[in-house]
């Protein structure tokens, strides 16, 4: 028997999600929450679940919290992001924070299903054609998030934030060095724990991952 729980705040896409899982299964059991709180009190009643199917455009917390919060209180659930907000970053975004997968959703009904089937079998699922988010670069277009991001909402500590606004504005590993009293050694393990924990490999593609979330670190 699977057991699934649907986090999304429009009922009608509800009713039509839990029509589709049904069929992955006979026996398919669905929950529904439309909140992320929710969804954070179904799971206090209930831990059995397979897996859970989360919109990103959540009223109150957001789908990225949803997931931050899930990865640290139910580890073993598998959980799969639905959205309309399917571009590159997004879902690199998800993936490396994460996620079991990243389904958009203007899938068809079949396309869904296979997808959580692939997730169900214990594989990753994304759509074809996404890129690696290592090979975002300085080209990629901005989005910028209306509200700023906290550094450690990215797994970042407060001083890797700070290295990396420094970062962002231009500074070199000897300029952040001596503006945050460090030695350069110490800011090039925070360099490269940053680039480790955004999921990119150069200062470049840091900077457009910093500008795209609005992460936005307090410098002291």
């Amino acid at each position: 028997m699977l057991k699934i729980l649907i986090v999304e705040d429009h009922a009608l896409v509800r009713e039509a999600l839990v029509r589709v899982l049904r069929a992955l299964e006979a026996d398919t059991q669905v929950r529904e929450a439309s909140s992320g709180d929710q969804m954070l009190d179904v799971l206090k009643q209930e831990h059995d679940f397979n897996l859970v199917l989360l919109d990103l455009a959540l009223p109150g917390m957001d789908g990225f919290t949803g997931l931050k919060l899930l990865r640290q209180r139910y580890p073993d659930i598998p959980v799969v992001i639905l959205s309309a907000f399917d571009d590159q970053p997004t879902i690199s975004r998800v993936l490396n924070n994460g996620a079991a997968g990243f389904i958009p959703k203007s899938y068809s009904g079949d396309q869904l299903l296979n997808a959580l089937s692939q997730v169900l079998s214990g594989h990753t699922f994304y759509p074809a054609g996404v890129i690696s988010v290592a090979q975002l670069d300085n080209e990629t277009p901005i989005l910028m998030r209306r509200n700023s991001l906290n550094p450690t909402e990215c797994g970042l500590t407060e001083r890797q934030g700070e290295v990396l606004a420094l970062m962002s504005k231009g500074r070199s590993n000897r300029e952040i060095a001596l503006q945050l009293g460090l030695s350069e050694g110490t800011v090039k393990l925070h360099v490269t724990a940053i680039f480790r924990s955004l999921g990119v490999n150069s200062r470049a593609q840091a900077i457009v991952m910093a500008n795209r979330y609005g992460i936005k670190p307090a410098i002291r």
